[in-house]
């Protein structure tokens, strides 16, 4: 056991996560480095060699490449296309009403991805040339889509829910009902967001009434009920218990594909696409989580968890100050990692420090992806503002889409706090 070499290997990894090597790379070459400098080559040779096994070997993470396969045929396939049009019928008659539709299409979509990335780019391409031509600053149009994508993670299925209830041990269906209030939560104070820019800065979001002119509910329907259908298989099969969270992924992306070939919708290119998609972004996340499994063994070694877990055991912070250094910590990770990434390597050191305070996992679990999907469109690594700038890069600069989506992060800050100070809303549909 030697805490300094847990230390020195902390630092290595900030070092390393600094110079933009790969989050996995990172993760598993510290590890390997620190066990064989405290305990020789051949000792933390065996002690890695099952890591990998134990962390893959087990059955909640199929739910993993299910859900994204599921997300991807209804991307690829067009399935959620028609969310956009049929939030137009509903909210046209409102100040800002296209950039309300377009956070209530992504809080649909969301229900179906799980991803904040496949969220802002489809919800970017369809409603961000829609919103400029009807006269908002573009800006803020692409600001408004990028903010919008990070409901993706927040509503289940979300992937990010799903490697954290491995990871952390707690039941994944209990974080999944705890992300559809902050979701829903979100989604309203990006719309209060832009009916008060509506109200104070009419040269932004115009206050008169558009969109959706002639497009009647019965073709809302019409094309919205393939994500309704797949939402009812999903969440009532889930929460009714009829079959479990992983299970679920299986249902959904056995259900997306039976509903793309009902509607001529399924054909080799998108099957294709879509399998390739799940199979990289599958392989990304289950090697970050492998290293990050390989970390927690390391820091255990070498004590630096035990050391730190007294340290803060004899400071003896409050729920508060706990708290605040948890928003800093996850705030500043947010602008140079991405989610899945500074999740995994901080869950190691603040999991027993969050267990010896009390706190429920449940919670943090929808906490912590909110802060780390506020991380998606702050600069520098945004990874949402990026997919903007690709999607619409003839309306903005990323300076522009940055400036766009500042007003949505004090949304953002204060969502956050009130998670803080209510901690209960996250228990609100359990």
């Amino acid at each position: 056991m030697s805490i300094e070499t847990g230390v020195y290997g902390l630092v290595a990894l900030l070092i390393l996560l600094g110079l933009r090597v790969p989050v996995a790379i990172s993760l598993i070459t510290v590890s390997l480095v620190g066990l064989t400098s405290m305990l020789g080559w051949d000792t933390a040779i065996q002690m890695l060699a099952s890591r990998p096994y134990d962390f893959l070997a087990r059955w909640t993470l199929s739910a993993i490449p299910m859900f994204l396969l599921m997300g991807f045929v209804a991307y690829h396939s067009g399935l959620t296309a028609g969310l956009f049009n049929a939030a137009k019928v509903v909210f046209r008659w409102l100040p800002g009403g296209l950039a309300i539709s377009s956070i209530f299409a992504s809080s649909g979509f969301a229900a179906v991805s799980g991803s904040s990335v496949a969220c802002a780019a489809s919800m970017g391409r369809i409603a961000i040339p829609e919103m400029v031509k009807s006269g908002y600053k573009p800006s803020f149009a692409c600001g408004t889509i990028a903010a919008g994508g990070t409901i993706g993670a927040l509503i289940p299925p979300s992937i990010l829910m799903i490697i954290y209830g491995v990871f952390a041990q707690v039941s994944i269906t209990e974080v999944f009902l705890g992300g559809i209030t902050i979701g829903l939560l979100t989604a309203l104070g990006y719309c209060i967001t832009i009916l008060m820019v509506s109200w104070l800065r009419p040269d932004i979001v115009p206050r008169t009434c558009q969109g959706g002119e002639g497009y009647t509910v019965a073709q809302a329907l019409k094309e919205v009920w393939p994500v309704v259908a797949l939402g009812i298989i999903i969440f009532g099969g889930m929460f009714s218990g009829v079959f479990t969270a992983t299970e679920a992924g299986a249902v959904g992306a056995l259900g997306a594909l039976v509903i793309a070939l009902i509607i001529g919708k399924l054909d080799w290119s998108v099957l294709k696409h879509s399998m390739i998609d799940t199979l990289t972004t599958t392989s990304s996340l289950l090697i970050i989580g492998v290293g990050a499994s390989m970390f927690t063994v390391f820091l255990s070694m070498s004590g630096l968890s035990g050391y730190l877990l007294s340290a803060l055991t004899g400071w003896e912070p409050s729920y508060l100050q706990l708290m605040l250094m948890m928003v800093i910590i996850y705030l500043l990770l947010g602008l140079f990692m991405e989610p899945f990434g500074a999740m995994l390597v901080t869950l190691p050191i603040f999991l027993p420090i969050l267990q010896s305070m009390d706190i429920s996992l449940i919670w943090f679990g929808v906490f912590l992806v909110k802060l780390l999907e506020i991380g998606m469109v702050t600069p520098p690594v945004g990874m949402n503002i990026f997919v903007i700038k690709g999607v619409a890069s003839q309306y903005a600069s990323l300076v522009d889409i940055f400036k766009g989506v500042s007003i949505f992060l004090i949304a953002d800050l204060l969502i956050v706090a009130f998670m803080i100070f209510v901690p209960g809303a996250v228990f609100l549909f359990m």
